[in-house]
């Protein structure tokens, strides 16, 4: 069981290995391009181990951005995880001593994994941990292959930061041609507009995070109330 169940995992898990090595990859190519060398990369992925995050933290250490300014703008990108442990709860409940890490490497691709069960011949402990770590792995790989990369080869390095932007356009374009409400995503865009054009592209993300968060509140407030009165 526990070899099928690693198996299956591990089937499952190449997709996310295809893009994690390119993205991986595309993470350490810039950190190198900044000045730092692959044991930065494999310390970041090992504990950070959040890719957008780290595509940020990049330009956060390399720009002199404070504590409390990398503390929010953390916060604002990985605010998603927390719907994402919430719906976890079930599913990792009775895992042991592997639910810290369980927790900690819930990653979107993860996610999209674990969420939709095990297979029902397989273990579903031992794959939602085999699932964790083998991502993990393929994330730490990329990173540090393109880390050493950038260390060997001098290369215009422009756009590559634009890798994760890609992967999450594209991921966006998806979830909205399958939505059924694409109101959320019409408020995502144009707050997200509204504060460009405001705050310049230096400093509109956390602005628009904010407003975003709380018009998304707001409107699911009054969509809530409204389908009470229509009940």
């Amino acid at each position: 069981m526990k070899e099928h169940t690693f198996k299956t995992a591990f089937k499952d898990s190449v997709p996310v290995m295809a893009g994690y090595i390119v993205l991986g990859t595309a993470f350490g190519v810039l950190l190198a391009d900044k000045g730092y060398s692959f044991i930065w990369a494999l310390a970041m992925s090992l504990t950070v181990y959040a890719g957008s995050m780290q595509f940020v933290a990049v330009n956060l250490l390399t720009g002199g951005a404070s504590l409390i300014s990398a503390a929010i703008m953390t916060l604002l990108v990985n605010a998603r995880h927390i719907i994402y442990g919430i719906s976890m709860i079930e599913k990792y409940r009775g895992t042991g001593k592997a639910k810290p890490y369980l927790i900690f490497s819930l990653t979107d691709e993860t996610y999209a994994l674990v969420c939709r069960g095990n297979p029902a011949d397989t273990d579903s402990k031992k794959y939602y941990l085999y699932i964790s770590v083998l991502n993990q792995c393929y994330w730490i790989a990329g990173s540090i292959v393109g880390a050493l990369i950038g260390s060997a080869l001098t290369f215009n390095t422009a756009g590559i930061d634009f890798a994760m932007t890609a992967l999450f356009t594209v991921i966006f374009v998806d979830q909205l041609l399958s939505a059924k409400n694409i109101i959320p995503a019409i408020i995502g865009i144009v707050c997200s507009v509204i504060c460009l054009i405001i705050f310049k592209a230096q400093n509109f993300l956390i602005p628009s995070m904010l407003i975003i968060t709380l018009s998304l509140f707001i409107y699911g407030y009054f969509s809530k109330k409204a389908g009470k009165a229509d009940e």
